[in-house]
């Protein structure tokens, strides 16, 4: 049986010294990948970030979750990713995504194509990242990219590992035939997305896209319906989530996307999800209940 890994996000840190402590706790207590989101919000920036989350700890992975491509013309983004890579002893995951801020996009001016477009555009991004951190000059021409006899540098020992995810079946199937681990999303405005049969449904997909290949996918899941919860009494503290998300209150606790109960019952959880629907990559953003959680697991 695949063993679990655990994420976690680096969350809000003021300065290095602080985010030097915080990273150095995630490895002590042992969070696999301590990971960035991707923003044009008040947030660091995720590479510069992570490289020095990589400086200050030695076995720790460091990830991207998930960086938009449309803020980076991927031949760029192949030069820092491939920095980070070698620079951190080959410790990066990188995770991408189409982008779905609208938001961001309008304040900086950018126009946010429909989905389908951007997802044909995460694919392309794709093959010339592949391009890049190949043996040699590449030539690439696509409807988005267009790239003549280039040659990435510096190259990676190996390709860092891929993560993809996404809510709905073309994301999913991107996913499915290029990722190493697949993130499962809930697709916004749609409560059933957020279920136990949504969750069966998306892995329906993958598996179906992947064929030969699924057994070898990681399939991950995170707390998208709201912070972790340590609390006894779960089904209260899940009635304001459940109102939110127009679920009822058994639905909430039965999501894939929302961890809210004891010690005991967030670890069985982490079980249920292995065993119900093969995930084992899991986000846990409170580093208190990942200690409790992985120690009780582990």
């Amino acid at each position: 049986m695949r063993p679990f890994r655990f994420l976690a996000p680096v969350g809000d840190v003021p300065d290095l010294p602080a985010l030097t402590a915080y990273a150095r706790r995630a490895e002590a207590i042992g969070i696999d990948v301590l990971v960035s989101p991707d923003h044009l919000l008040p947030q660091y920036a995720p590479l510069p970030l992570l490289t020095a989350v990589a400086a200050v700890t030695e076995r720790l992975r460091v990830g991207t979750f998930v960086l938009n491509v449309d803020l980076r013309h991927p031949a760029v983004l192949a030069q820092e990713l491939a920095t980070l890579a070698v620079l951190s002893g080959d410790r990066l995951e990188v995770g991408l995504g189409a982008g779905w801020n609208t938001a961001e996009y309008d304040a900086v001016g950018l126009v946010q194509d429909p989905l389908p477009t951007r997802v044909d555009r995460l694919g392309e991004a794709l093959d010339v990242l592949a391009g890049c951190f190949g043996p040699g000059p590449f030539s690439y021409a696509g409807r988005h990219f267009r790239i003549t006899d280039h040659d990435g540098h510096p190259k990676p020992a190996r390709r860092p590992r891929l993560f993809l995810g996404g809510g709905g079946r073309r994301s999913l199937t991107l996913a499915a035939r290029r990722a190493d681990t697949v993130g499962l999303a809930p697709r916004p405005g749609d409560p059933a997305s957020w279920t136990a049969a949504g969750t069966e449904q998306k892995v329906g997909w993958v598996r179906e896209a992947a064929g030969d290949r699924f057994d070898r996918l990681e399939l991950n899941a995170y707390p998208s319906g709201g912070p972790v919860v340590v609390t006894d009494d779960a089904r209260g503290a899940a009635a304001e989530r459940a109102r939110r998300l127009g679920l009822g209150v058994e639905e909430v606790l039965e999501s894939p996307h929302v961890f809210i109960g004891s010690v005991a019952g967030l670890a069985e959880k982490c079980r249920e999800l292995r065993d119900r629907y093969g995930i084992t990559s899991i986000m846990l953003d409170d580093l208190d209940a990942a200690e409790a959680v992985i120690r009780r697991l582990r």
